[in-house]
């Protein structure tokens, strides 16, 4: 996608270097990082720098190949994959990424292991953009339906929630990749991007994606969905999904779940958009998937520009009041109206996974 007119990926190789746009300065400040070592890529994870299953997921097979060529050893492999693997705990991708890298490299001698082991991880980043785009273009079609339902009454209000967008993959996006294709095919579309506290990407990272990409919008409060929706505001929601098992739950930044249930209470499509490397197949309930725990300051703090151009954070609670800060929730299957992939829309059902589990990537 574009940023002022260049084009850019969310992570990308340039003379064997590897570059991020670090997503905790925007939307004030568009900077870019170098992934010089291992320790730069997991740190890039952890702290946020990159966010997005997929994205993640690229950004630790980037991180795999560095470290093979700091140190091809056996034992570095094991290690760089177990400091990869320990940076944050739900997203499915980031552990596909890296089994598939190891895959790979531990049938190699350590010579052969740092130039294929960057080939390797450029290819799951260009598999990643073909894919996103396969998502959109499905979803086209879904939007499509809604439109000849509202028989040219308005725009399509589309509600999103966190940031699923191309800044969270390679490029293009999931959930964001059929609102720009239906930018493209000229649909007139408008979106209600919630703020999606603690962290605020939809408000901080959807905002500007949008906005960049001139699409029609609004920021709204993480609790104004429903009311939304009761008042024939909102078309159509579609989320992305960090984790999705094989029958049909989804796991979404915390929030996602009321939203679902909101939808589900005033005859909403609720779509939920995602890469099939992002289904995990060894489990069917939802919640028996690892909710990551992240700082309590997420909560008690908020961060923002100051008048003097800088980035600071400022404290939101009383001083001795605790905070608990679950990262994601899961969405039961139930409630989710169809998945989005790369190969199709399906149910959110184990028959519905089970009928594209031989085409998954």
């Amino acid at each position: 996608m574009k940023i002022d007119g260049k084009n850019y990926r969310s992570i990308w190789q340039e003379n064997d270097r590897i570059w991020i746009i670090d997503q905790t300065f925007l939307p004030h400040e568009v900077k870019i990082t170098e992934l010089q070592d291992l320790a730069a890529a997991t740190f890039a994870i952890r702290e946020m720098q990159v966010r997005g299953a997929p994205l993640i997921g690229a950004t630790a097979a980037y991180g795999l190949a560095i470290a093979m060529r700091e140190n091809a050893s056996d034992t570095n492999l094991a290690d760089a994959f177990d400091a990869l693997l320990a940076t944050r705990p739900t997203a499915v991708n980031l552990r596909w990424a890296l089994e598939r890298m190891r895959g790979l490299l531990a049938n190699l001698p350590a010579t052969e292991r740092p130039a294929a082991a960057m080939t390797e991880a450029a290819k799951i980043a260009n598999e990643d953009i073909a894919i996103n785009e396969a998502i959109g273009n499905h979803g086209l079609e879904v939007i499509r339906t809604i439109v000849a339902a509202k028989k040219d009454q308005g725009p399509i209000n589309i509600l999103t929630h966190c940031n699923a967008g191309w800044i969270a993959t390679v490029d293009w996006g999931t959930a964001l990749a059929p609102i720009y294709k239906a930018i493209e095919a000229g649909i007139d579309l408008h979106v209600w991007v919630d703020e999606t506290r603690p962290r605020n990407q939809g408000a901080a990272l959807t905002a500007w994606e949008l906005g960049a990409h001139g699409v029609p919008h609004h920021v709204i409060v993480d609790n104004a969905g429903g009311h939304l929706m009761q008042r024939g505001l909102v078309d159509l929601c579609i989320v992305g999904t960090d984790r999705t098992t094989a029958a049909g739950d989804v796991c979404n930044k915390i929030g996602t779940y009321l939203k679902a249930v909101a939808a589900k209470d005033n005859g909403i499509p609720f779509y939920v958009a995602l890469p099939t490397p992002t289904i995990d197949w060894t489990i069917e309930d939802g919640l028996q998937i690892p909710i990551e725990q992240r700082a309590a300051t997420e909560v008690t703090h908020v961060w923002g520009q100051g008048s003097d151009g800088s980035r600071q954070s400022v404290l939101v609670t009383p001083a001795k009041s605790p905070a608990r800060n679950d990262a994601f929730d899961v969405t039961p299957a139930r409630l989710v109206t169809g998945l989005i992939t790369e190969v199709g829309v399906i149910d959110a059902s184990p028959t519905g996974l089970a009928s594209i589990r031989k085409d998954a990537a």
